[in-house]
């Protein structure tokens, strides 16, 4: 018996094996896959990513010399219905024809089915697969995988060819799903060196060998012979060279979590990133790109359509004069600047540190992307007499460049340094003003540039606080109706968020979604207070009833004090948190309310005063309250003052909430005399 058992335990470790080796090459789909009905590790997982394998070769022809090759397999597990968009796949790439583009083809794409206990193909057809235009630079190839149920396996494979050599993707080995392996190999010859950087919690194990290759470089010699006869020789030579290859795997990682206030969770995904750094070609100079920040300044300064935009200031000189009539002190000179290239040139919606057709033509045809826009108002800054320079970041959509980066960077903002510190202004959006940035560029850190070539880091977070104050007062009547008159002022930031939400609706479908948003008010009487001043705080007023506001429970009536601005949930309900909060700024809310309670009722039962606050100046709640007659008085404060909190202090902002929305929702008791 004992040896029967020993037989069976080690034909079952051998058929483990063999099934773990099945899941590492296309097309060996097992059985035993297909039969799984949940994640081994993940019984919530609605798909998993069975494996993936990419593999990154820079190799040689004689038509083009070296060229980058990438080529990606994958194959995906179908738990739940939830995961069927995982049948739906892309890969975006750069279409414009150039030096730069890429060309995409998907092969091998197959779904797998069990029936009847015999595994079924089934390949994709003609129809499943198409391309689409993203925009003038970018288009995107999609697949749409066929006859996909619960239980299914999915792959595909997929390789993109570039002449530019700098153009390594990223690899990333997590997922929303789980993984279960993820292999990135990379084959690097000895002439390029780049810069590798690792981002996130789960880091894989990297191995490196030294392969040697060889090339034969054809060349042509043509010589003239008797009778002045042209003759043409070919020849080969021989080139050995090294090339490193480097493996990356990872196992079982879990699928990322989702929590509240992350800023791109790609920041925090297990990854690796390539940037090329130093090209040495046969029997060239030598050429630095990123080896460091001064090489990735210097690099970047250096590009036609970067550098030499900002020496032009024919277009605008005139123009400008008259805009700077009568302006002495840069406090005056940079929001004129700033509105007037606002209202010459509208944003195309692209973003880059290059020009497309440069600031000249932007200006003159009145649209532009946002390097013209931004290097056109940098230039009229230095026209103006300031010291203006040019801003590198990377918007919190493509994640926060960690080593010398050159194609980390897709934006650019002016920064005017002053004796206070940098102001740094973006002209692409309306309603901006001086260090009030659009949010998508609040991502940590960028690099401003000098003429002289050097360069510093800038804090792109804002460090003052912007305030949402709330003045309210409203009476409550002895059926529970609620009827007031509600202004609320917005300064900086949440200026620039409130002048977005208001002119993004008509009035009416504005209104309505307030309505919606807050219990299902009433809300007339509405106005608002520069809207279009943009230096200035926005004020809304309105007056507002709602049936809704309060219960009536055996004759007692009882309400939230702060109506429908009571926050009711906690954002941070994790146990433990992975990622930094990331409040894009900080900010103040404030709210002092006036209440007016109904004859015939007095206070049974208040809330009492409150406050906490956090360690470090994080931040601070306070909640006070006061009767007197009929009438109670509130002041409510809750503050953050860091826009980025650390994941080490997350348990703290996680208490700090607890505590502030318990008070919040505290009721009022009214009961009657």
């Amino acid at each position: 018996m004992k040896i029967t058992r020993l037989f069976i335990f080690l034909f079952l470790l051998f058929t483990a094996s063999k099934i773990e080796a099945q899941e590492f090459k296309l097309g060996k789909v097992s059985i035993a896959e297909l039969e799984q009905k949940v994640h081994p590790k993940d019984s919530s997982a609605a798909a998993a990513i069975l494996y993936k394998r990419g593999k990154a070769r820079i190799e040689y022809n004689d038509g083009d010399g070296f060229f980058l090759l990438t080529e990606v397999e994958a194959r995906i597990k179908i738990y739940k219905k939830g995961g069927y968009d995982w049948a739906n796949q892309s890969v975006t790439y750069y279409s414009v024809k150039n030096d730069s583009r890429e060309t995409v083809n998907i092969t091998d794409v197959v779904t797998y089915n069990l029936v009847n206990g015999k595994i079924e193909k089934t390949k994709l057809k003609s129809d499943g697969e198409f391309n689409e235009d993203i925009n003038k630079y970018r288009s995107r190839k999609k697949i749409s995988m066929p006859n996909v149920k619960e239980g299914s396996v999915l792959e595909y494979k997929y390789t993109i060819r570039t002449l530019n050599i700098s153009m390594m993707r990223d690899w990333k080995f997590q997922s929303v799903i789980p993984v279960n392996y993820s292999e990135y190999i990379t084959y690097i010859p000895e002439y390029y060196t780049f810069n590798t950087m690792q981002k996130g919690y789960i880091f894989p194990k990297v191995t490196a060998v030294k392969n040697s290759r060889s090339i034969n470089l054809l060349s042509k010699d043509r010589t003239l012979g008797p009778g002045h006869v042209a003759k043409t020789t070919f020849s080969a030579d021989k080139v050995d060279y090294m090339e490193t290859q480097t493996n990356y795997i990872a196992e079982n990682l879990p699928a990322l979590k989702d929590e509240s206030y992350v800023n791109n969770i790609d920041n925090y995904t297990a990854s690796v990133e390539h940037e090329l750094s130093i090209v040495k070609p046969f029997n060239q100079p030598l050429k630095m790109y990123s080896a460091d920040w001064n090489s990735v300044v210097k690099t970047i300064y250096d590009y036609d359509d970067f550098g030499p935009e900002l020496n032009k200031t024919g277009y605008f000189e005139n123009d400008l004069k008259t805009v700077l009539a009568g302006l002495n002190t840069p406090e005056e000179k940079m929001p004129a600047i700033l509105n007037y290239v606002k209202s010459k040139v509208k944003w195309d919606e692209y973003y880059g540190y290059n020009c497309d057709k440069g600031v000249r033509k932007a200006y003159q045809e009145g649209t532009g992307n946002v390097a013209e826009i931004n290097l056109m108002l940098t230039a009229m800054l230095r026209y103006a007499g300031l010291t203006a320079n040019p801003v590198l970041l990377s918007t919190r959509s493509n994640g926060i460049p960690l080593f010398p980066n050159r194609t980390a960077f897709n934006y650019v903002v002016a920064a005017v340094e002053t004796p206070s510190g940098n102001v740094l202004l973006d002209g692409t959006d309306k309603f901006s003003t001086p260090n009030i940035l659009p949010l998508r560029t609040l991502n940590w850190n960028g690099r401003l540039i000098r003429k002289d070539g050097s360069s510093e880091e800038v804090n792109l977070m804002p460090q003052k606080v912007s305030a949402d104050n709330i003045f309210m007062n409203y009476t409550i009547d002895t059926d529970g109706k609620v009827t007031g008159k509600t202004r609320r002022q917005y300064t900086d930031y949440n200026a620039l968020v409130a002048r977005g939400n208001i002119s993004s609706l008509k009035e009416e479908e504005y209104l309505e979604s307030l309505e919606n948003q807050y219990n299902k008010i009433e809300i007339n009487e509405y106005s608002k207070t520069n809207e279009k001043d943009f230096l200035q705080p926005v004020i809304e007023t309105y007056s507002f009833s709602g049936n809704n506001l309060c219960e009536l429970i055996g004759g007692k009536i009882y309400i939230s004090p702060m109506l429908f601005f009571t926050e009711n949930k906690n954002p941070f309900t994790q146990e433990v948190r992975e990622y930094p909060v990331d409040f894009s700024y900080p900010f103040a809310d404030k709210y002092n309310i006036t209440i007016k309670i109904p004859d015939g009722f007095e206070v049974e039962t208040l809330p009492v005063a409150a406050a906490v606050t956090m360690e470090e100046n994080l931040g601070n709640f306070k909640f006070n309250i006061a009767a007197s007659g009929n009438t109670l008085q509130i002041a409510i404060l809750h503050q953050i003052n860091q826009a980025i909190v650390s994941a080490e202090k997350y348990e703290m902002l996680k208490e700090y909430y607890k505590a502030m929305i318990a008070k919040e929702t505290e009721k009022i008791v009214l009961k009657r005399i």
